[in-house]
């Protein structure tokens, strides 16, 4: 009886999606024009974040929206799918994943996890470092290792930096401030050796933008690698947070025990819009070529201004302002346009989002 209703109320909330699916795709699929919207309100333009200007898709959408009259239930139910979804996607066991409120929140769970003892933990410079803060709080001491001149990730020289008490070795790939990706076949060298001396957290939450294989499977055997994914880049679901960790399923278990409710911190709205949003192919597809066009378009415009750029595999780009004679904050805070900062001193590196294709004419406008 309890299966049956289950069964039942899953099938009421899915109407949605296969609502959806029976319309016109052309019509709705096509990714929403923000910059129109932004600029009849007189909002700024927001290039700080790499978020997807696009989303959340159409399906995803639709779906939070029907979804929002049963937030007054718990979402045990949408998550058991949303897992088994993702487990689908990635070709693995359920066993192997740990949702969470964003890949910020398995960061955190990783954290957590590493600082049972104390000791050190491993970091690139500069790379996503907005949970180090909370490692340092926890008694984890930070090191940090420079990337090379080309700005990509030194393993070699992060393998030679891992101490005996060295507790996690964070990697961000493709990096982040920089765009850039590591050979995935120097990573799993890295990783082999890496793993065997502390745990290695593999942050994956600009790799859909890429044609590299995701190292997912290889942490199902090894108990000392996690893979954290969101659903905040291409999906664009920044804000509503969902993210999950695939590793062993005892390190899926460690995790979960630093939580009071296991895949419990996402709500159902949100857990739905993630479940529609695996479905909507198109609009991954359509999102990737414009993110590629723009970002085309914003690379050969700055290179005109005699900028130097850091080849992109992402949703944002990196640049030297070093021969830019102009204040760079500047122009854009005149032009309405929200940045990000320095990210290196020496060169004075920064990054910009990729937005949409009118956003990007703005940026350049607003910087020549």
């Amino acid at each position: 009886m309890l299966e049956s209703n289950r069964r039942h109320w899953l099938k009421q909330i899915g109407l949605s999606v296969a609502g959806i699916g029976l319309s016109n795709l052309d019509a709705i699929s096509a990714p929403i024009d923000l910059l129109a919207k932004d600029s009849a309100n007189n909002l700024p333009i927001r290039l700080s974040s790499n978020e997807n200007p696009y989303g959340p898709s159409p399906l995803a959408r639709a779906t939070m929206i029907e979804n929002i009259n049963i937030s007054n239930r718990y979402n045990w139910e949408l998550s058991t799918e949303l897992i088994k979804a993702v487990a689908k996607k990635n070709n693995i066991s359920t066993s192997n994943i740990l949702l969470g409120a964003g890949s910020t929140e398995i960061l955190d769970l990783v954290t957590r996890l590493s600082s049972t003892k104390k000791g050190s933990f491993l970091i690139a410079d500069p790379s996503y470092s907005y949970w180090t803060e909370a490692a340092e709080k926890l008694g984890l001491k930070k090191i940090t290792v420079p990337l090379t001149k080309s700005k990509q990730l030194d393993l070699g020289a992060m393998l030679t930096a891992i101490q005996s008490d060295t507790r996690l070795i964070y990697i961000c790939n493709p990096n982040n401030p920089t765009g850039s990706i590591a050979d995935r076949a120097e990573l799993i060298k890295f990783i082999n050796e890496a793993s065997k001396k502390a745990i290695v957290l593999i942050d994956e939450a600009y790799i859909d933008y890429t044609s590299q294989e995701s190292l997912s499977a290889l942490a199902i055997e090894n108990k000392n690698l996690i893979i954290a994914k969101t659903f905040s880049k291409i999906y664009g679901l920044a804000g509503a947070r969902v993210g999950y960790a695939i590793a062993n399923n005892k390190t899926i278990e460690q995790l979960s025990e630093l939580k009071s409710w296991a895949s419990g911190s996402i709500s159902v709205a949100s857990t739905a819009a993630a479940l529609a949003a695996l479905s909507d192919e198109k609009f991954v597809s359509e999102a990737l070529s414009l993110n590629k066009n723009a970002r085309q378009f914003t690379i050969e415009n700055l290179k005109k201004l005699n900028i130097v750029c850091i080849p992109s595999n992402t949703n944002f780009i990196y640049f030297s302002l070093t021969n830019y004679k102009k204040d760079f904050f500047e122009q854009l805070k005149n032009n309405n346009i929200i940045g990000t900062k320095i990210y290196e001193e020496q060169g004075k590196w920064t990054r910009i989002t990729v937005g949409t294709m009118q956003e990007m004419q703005k940026f350049i406008g607003a910087i020549q």
